[in-house]
């Protein structure tokens, strides 16, 4: 039994418009699964839910981002110093914004989309050079050595490092992009804007994974829901995340 991280949900004002960005900014197509929702994901023939690739799903919610900075975020990969400048651009007159998360001087650079969700577009790293657009789900932590105990045994993805300041997670098949938990100051006093959808495999038992998750110390999330095909969990830092129930 094992579960496989296959979206980036975003919360949004206007679906739509934070969706289209995405699409832009990736190179990727959209498409929608319903009235609120904006399905981000590789165009050329791709099929949901693929093995390796981590989609994004944009879902409409009436409140706006806190100023709060978001504990979950997207690295995006560069191939040269050329192409980061480039991106940066071309990501900025598609309405991006420079943010200013405390970083100092750094050789990435620090973005937010239309909405106000920061992300990094990084310089040029080997480690990312076949993640294809995304390098890395980044999640901001106070423990990524108990982070790397809960997420390694919830997804059935490798643990390719783990520090008192750092963990890191890729599919089992080595491709795609990374799972990272970084120390940072502080703790969660928000909901997350963004997070993680997980999704059995077919012919496993999503009940089943859910009590297998609970288990491993996550806690059911009440966000007023209501009756879903999904279920709504925290992990042990109370980052909420989703197991999905279509596949």
């Amino acid at each position: 039994m094992a579960l496989r991280p296959v979206q980036v949900n975003i919360k949004a004002l206007d679906d739509s418009a934070v969706g289209r960005f995405w699409a832009e900014a990736l190179g990727w197509s959209v498409s929608s699964e319903g009235p609120g929702v904006t399905n981000v994901e590789p165009g050329g023939g791709f099929v949901w839910p693929d093995p390796v690739a981590v989609c994004i799903d944009v879902v409409t919610v009436p409140e706006p981002k806190t100023t709060t900075k978001n504990r979950v975020h997207l690295d995006l990969a560069t191939t040269s110093a050329a192409h980061q400048a480039e991106l940066v651009a071309r990501l900025q007159a598609l309405g991006a914004t420079p943010a200013d998360v405390g970083q100092g001087d750094v050789p990435w650079t620090v973005l937010a989309d239309p909405e106000g969700n920061e992300f990094c577009v990084l310089e040029p790293r080997e480690i990312y050079r076949d993640t294809g657009p995304i390098a890395a789900v980044v999640v901001d932590c106070v423990d990524p050595r108990a982070m790397a105990r809960f997420w390694g045994e919830a997804v059935d993805w490798t643990l390719h490092e783990v520090t008192d300041d750092h963990a890191v997670l890729r599919s089992a098949k080595d491709v795609g992009p990374y799972l990272e938990f970084l120390r940072m100051p502080g703790v969660k006093t928000v909901p997350d804007r963004v997070h993680l959808d997980l999704l059995p495999y077919p012919g496993d038992d999503k009940a089943a994974e859910v009590a297998r998750l609970r288990g491993l110390g996550a806690t059911d999330l009440d966000l007023g829901q209501g009756d879903v095909p999904w279920t709504c969990l925290a992990d042990p830092e109370g980052h909420e995340f989703c197991v999905l129930g279509r596949s």
